[in-house]
């Protein structure tokens, strides 16, 4: 098949990379050049998007980020691309496209259970532009359209989670957290090729809620810290599950995030 990834940063390039090793043809749409000599690689600006020159397009992998995390810079890259990249993909013949979003779309706030039978509910205005999105995308493409969720994506560094361990003292609250590997990301995202008759939407997490505070103290006991304290018992975050992931029998290789938050602080300590 011809596979097009619109959107080409870390998690891109994996799926990209597997889908090429089982025969698949590959083209990229992105604004900054790429190196990659298994795929074609385009560079357009979404919102003008040209795909007349390009050969037939079979499957597509629609991967956006904003460089801000604002209300305006998510309405122009996830929602505002939504109709350029409809309208130059009308005279393909695409089987599938799969869009990533963000399981940002479920406002629960309360230490909530959340799985992929939740009623999306979002409480910020990005986690609205985000279902705005993924509405417009299952109303163009009905039979075709798969919304990918995950959860917060980890495994390329912890500079993050190191910094924040470094400068806090105390925590406000019990707050649930959720991640997923982008090994384990990439790895679900080609995989959604295989299955043949795909639910709508599917959540990708590892299953294994935690709470913030917790994962930072394992961090400052890593790094020989002050282990911080929490302020209150009040809970927050929502614990997710991926139910339907599971349904179709794709396991997760990635499922203790703290071996690897260990590898990666080694890599960095040589």
């Amino acid at each position: 098949m011809h596979i097009l990834f619109i959107g080409y940063g870390k998690t891109s390039e994996r799926v990209a990379k597997q889908l090429f090793e089982q025969g698949h043809q590959i083209s990229t749409i992105s604004q900054s050049p790429k190196t990659d000599s298994f795929a074609t690689h385009l560079i357009q600006d979404v919102h003008t998007l040209d795909l007349s020159a390009v050969a037939s397009i079979d499957w597509v992998y629609v991967l956006l980020s904003p460089k801000q995390s604002g209300v305006e810079a998510y309405q122009h890259i996830y929602l505002d691309s939504v109709q350029p990249i409809v309208t130059a993909l009308k005279s393909h013949p695409v089987k599938r496209i799969v869009v990533v979003s963000s399981t940002r779309v479920y406002g629960q706030n309360a230490g909530e259970s959340v799985d992929d039978e939740t009623e999306i509910h979002p409480n910020d205005a990005q986690g609205e532009i985000l279902h705005h999105m993924e509405q417009a995308y299952l109303a163009a493409y009905p039979e075709q359209c798969t919304i990918i969720r995950p959860s917060g994506i980890y495994g390329t560094s912890v500079a993050r989670m190191q910094k924040m361990a470094t400068s806090m003292i105390s925590y406000p609250n019990l707050h649930w957290s959720n991640r997923i590997h982008i090994e384990d990301l990439s790895r679900f995202l080609a995989h959604m090729i295989h299955v043949e008759h795909p639910d709508s939407s599917y959540i990708l997490t590892n299953n294994q809620p935690q709470l913030l505070h917790e994962v930072l103290q394992w961090f400052q006991q890593q790094m020989g810290l002050f282990i911080l304290k929490v302020e209150s018992d009040r809970v927050t975050g929502k614990k997710l599950y991926a139910t339907r992931m599971e349904k179709i029998g794709f396991e997760l290789e990635h499922q203790d995030c703290f071996q690897d938050y260990l590898e990666l602080m080694n890599k960095t300590d040589l």
